[in-house]
């Protein structure tokens, strides 16, 4: 049965019937060609009604017609037959993984729980169960907001809080937020570069994208974990450079790594567990804001690079902000009419 379920074995199904669809055009050719030459041997021996049908290249050109659209028909099938396989492969790795980030810290809870129903435990112990109960908990919630959220950004239905700021300020402010909710130290991480611009940013929306990059450098962080964020701006864009010394990303991997459901295994971290989504979350919200996300990585232990490039107020794509603002006005009237 998994034979029957593989990539190959469908290859080989898809290779097979493109011969067998170029061996019958071939055959078509080679009855046109051998039908030919006699018509043309013994063409004066026979009435010119009976040559005009035999010799007719419009059928010639139809069957040709036919066998080539029949061919691409079924190499377009075989593409839309491939991406659905690599879909239901990344989904239900996704479920996979979705499943043990979900069941670990339920496990986490009800032992905590059993523990202290069944046994009598000191004050200071049942205090130290009862905030990693509730770690457990705001970890169970955030793996369902990541998914929600990313439900949300699909069918556009998120909501987004778009305002003007001095895009380093905000940003600035942002990190530091960042910071004390991971409890990285401040040595760990490096500001550089002075900008001065504005941006339309969804504040809420935007730390998320920078929790997600937080996050990923704390996973796969080469000890000890240093983090270089570096602020630059050209004619149109606001960028920011996050830059880790984890494990890096291979080359090949890179092109991928913001597809959905998409994660790197690495046998130097094989514990790291995730649903997939987080780059993936980054890259619509980057894009939402009429932005940009880019990764570069020179390889395994070299770190990684994430590149944000954010359009600059007014100097570009004006009308695609104006519009994102003229958005979230109309969603604060309609929210202060309900209100009043």
């Amino acid at each position: 049965m998994k034979k029957h379920d593989s990539l190959l074995f469908h290859i080989l199904v898809f290779t097979l019937a493109q011969i067998a669809w170029f061996s019958l055009l071939a055959l078509w050719i080679y009855w046109y060609i051998s039908n030919y030459i006699i018509l043309t041997e013994v063409g004066d021996k026979l009435s010119p009604k009976i040559i005009s049908e035999s010799t007719n290249v419009m059928t010639l050109i139809g069957g040709l017609i036919l066998l080539v659209a029949v061919s691409v028909g079924m190499s377009l099938i075989f593409i839309y037959l491939t991406r659905q396989m690599n879909i239901t492969k990344m989904y239900d790795t996704f479920i996979a993984n979705i499943t043990h980030e979900l069941k670990s810290p339920l496990s986490s809870i009800q032992l905590s729980l059993e523990t202290l129903i069944k046994r009598d435990v000191p004050e200071k112990k049942q205090k130290e169960f009862l905030q990693l109960i509730n770690k457990d908990i705001e970890r169970l919630n955030g793996l369902i907001n990541t998914i929600l959220n990313i439900a949300g950004l699909e069918q556009k239905k998120h909501v987004y809080n778009y305002q003007l700021y001095p895009a380093q300020d905000m940003v600035e402010t942002i990190i530091s937020e960042s910071v004390a909710e991971f409890n990285i130290a401040q040595d760990i991480i490096t500001l550089e570069g002075k900008t001065d611009c504005n941006c339309a940013i969804d504040r809420r929306t935007f730390k998320m994208a920078l929790n997600n990059l937080f996050d990923n450098a704390i996973k796969y962080a080469v000890e000890p974990l240093k983090i270089k964020i570096h602020f630059s701006q050209n004619i149109k864009n606001f960028i920011i450079s996050f830059t880790d010394n984890g494990i890096g990303i291979p080359f090949w991997e890179q092109k991928r790594i913001f597809n959905k459901f998409q994660r790197i295994y690495d046998s130097e971290s094989p514990n790291v567990k995730g649903t997939g989504l987080g780059l993936y979350w980054v890259k619509e919200i980057i894009k939402t804001h009429g932005g940009n996300i880019s990764v570069f990585s020179r390889g395994r232990n070299q770190g990684t690079t994430f590149k944000i490039e954010i359009p600059i107020y007014p100097s570009a794509r004006k009308r695609y902000i104006n519009k994102l603002l003229k958005v979230t006005q109309k969603y604060h009237k309609r929210i202060s009419g309900y209100d009043a």
